[in-house]
């Protein structure tokens, strides 16, 4: 029977990472990291086009600051230079369905974006919705929120 538990720590952890990579090879997960890679891309070139065919006509864009933007706004602001998006580089990015056509992105990012001419390295937690419209994913929604600083070392 001992000879049994590691076989069978084995083949759980061959399951495991089965459905690990079949998740990773998942062409309609592939297709909406695709879709957020390309928004992040065209947030950070800060290009109207890019960004008028990747977000959703319903955008709903909550600032971990409060403010809250349309599509119409977040890509005025963006292509007015009014707010810029120097990095974005994610710590944790899952999905996760939600019904037909709807998937959850959660997650944690570090973000380096800001009005004039402070920038501050934003660590933020962050949900947001994608939504497949004629046929495509398109950004749908986004509510972040700040991380607090690490606490001083001894206290």
């Amino acid at each position: 029977m001992s000879a049994m538990k590691p076989l069978g720590r084995f083949l759980l952890l061959l399951a495991l990472l089965a459905g690990r990579l079949a998740a990773a090879d998942d062409p309609p997960l592939a297709a909406l990291r695709a879709a957020d890679d390309e928004r992040i891309a065209a947030m950070l070139a800060a290009d109207p086009v890019r960004l008028a065919a990747i977000l959703s006509d319903q955008l709903h864009y909550a600032h971990s600051s409060g403010f809250i933007d349309t599509k119409a706004s977040f890509i005025e602001s963006l292509a007015g230079k009014q707010v810029v998006y120097e990095s974005a580089e994610y710590v944790q990015r899952d999905f996760m369905p939600a019904g037909p056509g709807i998937m959850l992105m959660k997650g944690r990012a570090h973000i380096k974006a800001g009005r004039g001419a402070g920038r501050p390295l934003l660590d933020l937690n962050f949900l947001a919705v994608w939504r497949e419209e004629g046929g495509r994913w398109r950004f749908l929604a986004w509510q972040s929120s700040r991380n607090p600083p690490p606490a001083a070392p001894g206290k």
